[in-house]
């Protein structure tokens, strides 16, 4: 009872918004092993969050073996030379804490939160994680049918579950970003468990990572343990980061995908954009914002409320390392025809690439953007997070204090330009999913 007591008072602390009107202060600095760490220091409330981003994900797999980083974002959880198998979320939640892990097409992400007089279990958590995970038959074996599940329920048995595998198997064709997260069942059947302790060896290691230290911490004592636990572990060969480049797609790539699980069929219409690095990718985050964000954005607005074509439109922008993935999708009422739902937001897309957007609908973006950047920060777990990933993917970690600036420097001159040079028809995949039924019809 008294651990249920701890764990839902910190969920209550974790929950609450903090205030993000200071600048957010950190520290950082490497090991000599290569380990990048930031610290930042919030005593306001009693809790801590200790993170660590492996700079590995789908992209970085081998084509014949997809799904080993987010395989692995399930097997380090398996145990460690210290931690027995099965102990480890025992462990977490018996000192008050919670922890959890994703996986993308770039990065993989680990991270725990814990009552801050625990901060030092959490580093020597990740610490194990990374010097003595034990990588086995028995572990491989069992994670594999934990992901074989995932995947039916999440992909194989969900409506409109594969529908970013179609996009991106349509959008790409070379570049690794044409892979799934999840990646191929039949790989890893395949996957000998050498391949698997190779591709461990290769990627979870300190000099492919950050560790992101953020709450109530006391930087002297954090930065001993960081150098206790993390300073012996041994740096790895460096990680050549060399993949192939896509070549501009120059006319409209239309194509159709069939799902079992569903009954209405959908629209997407993708284009394959600049990086999440980009001034440019920012630009498309706005008007992402300004086509579908909420009920009063132009899409919505026109398709949903009032020509009622519509039961659900969406835009936004997929912001990755290499390229991003814009995407606008909608579902149809009744008889309205994909063909009419391409019509009708090609006309609001064009509008964007002719005019410029209303001093109105701009202070609104404005308002938006900083009510969403606000709320992406306000707890140290998202602190803790944004830094991670400024470092990682932008270079420069102070970008949690700058990027609102970034995105309030925006002009509507960009939003047309933007729009004019990265959403043009010949430029996109036009993908029709359908019902299953619909495929024995044609």
């Amino acid at each position: 009872m008294k651990n249920l007591k701890l764990q839902a008072c910190l969920f209550m602390l974790l929950s609450a918004s903090f205030s993000f009107s200071q600048k957010v202060s950190f520290e950082e600095y490497d090991l000599k092993n290569g380990l990048h760490v930031i610290l930042h220091q919030d005593n306001s409330v009693p809790i801590v969050t200790t993170s660590v981003l492996y700079h590995v994900g789908s992209k970085n797999e081998n084509p014949e073996r997809t799904g080993f980083a987010h395989f692995f974002e399930h097997l380090l959880f398996e145990g460690t030379k210290n931690i027995q198998r099965g102990e480890w979320f025992s462990l977490v939640t018996g000192n008050g804490g919670s922890n959890n892990a994703y996986t993308t097409d770039d990065f993989t992400y680990y991270y725990e939160n814990f009552p801050s007089n625990n901060l030092e279990l959490g580093l020597w958590m990740e610490s194990e994680r990374m010097l003595h995970p034990v990588i086995n038959q028995i572990g491989v074996d069992t994670q594999n049918e934990v992901v074989k599940e995932e995947k039916r329920m999440r992909y194989d048995n969900s409506p409109y579950g594969k529908w970013n595998e179609k996009v991106k198997s349509n959008l790409f064709k070379v570049h690794p970003y044409k892979q799934t997260t999840i990646g191929k069942m039949e790989h890893l059947d395949a996957a000998t468990l050498s391949e698997f302790l190779a591709f461990n060896k290769k990627y979870y290691i300190p000099n492919n990572a950050v560790l992101t230290v953020a709450g109530d911490i006391d930087i002297t004592q954090t930065k001993k343990w960081i150098d206790d636990y993390f300073g012996t572990i041994p740096r790895g060969k460096e990680i050549e980061r060399k993949l192939p480049r896509e070549s501009d797609i120059m006319e409209t790539i239309k194509a159709e995908a069939f799902d079992p699980n569903i009954q209405i069929p959908a629209i997407f219409l993708a284009y394959r954009t600049p990086k999440r690095n980009s001034r440019e990718a920012r630009v498309l985050d706005m008007i992402s914002t300004y086509l579908s964000g909420g009920k009063s954005s132009k899409l919505y607005k026109k398709l949903v409320d009032e020509k009622k074509m519509s039961l659900e439109v969406s835009a936004f922008n997929i912001s990755n390392e290499d390229y991003s993935t814009y995407v606008i999708l909608s579902l149809p009422i009744g008889a309205t025809k994909l063909e009419t739902l391409i019509e009708e937001m090609s006309e609001e897309v064009d509008k964007i690439q002719t005019e410029l957007i209303s001093e109105k609908d701009y202070q609104k973006l404005q308002n938006q953007f900083e009510s969403s950047f606000v709320s992406a920060n306000s707890t140290v777990e998202r602190i803790a997070n944004s830094l991670a990933e400024y470092y990682t993917f932008y270079g420069d970690t102070d970008l949690i204090n700058k990027e609102l600036d970034l995105y309030k420097s925006i002009t509507r001159e960009e939003i047309r330009s933007v729009a004019q040079h990265y959403l043009q028809p010949n430029r996109r995949l036009e993908l029709h999913y359908l019902p299953e039924s619909q495929k024995e019809k044609e």
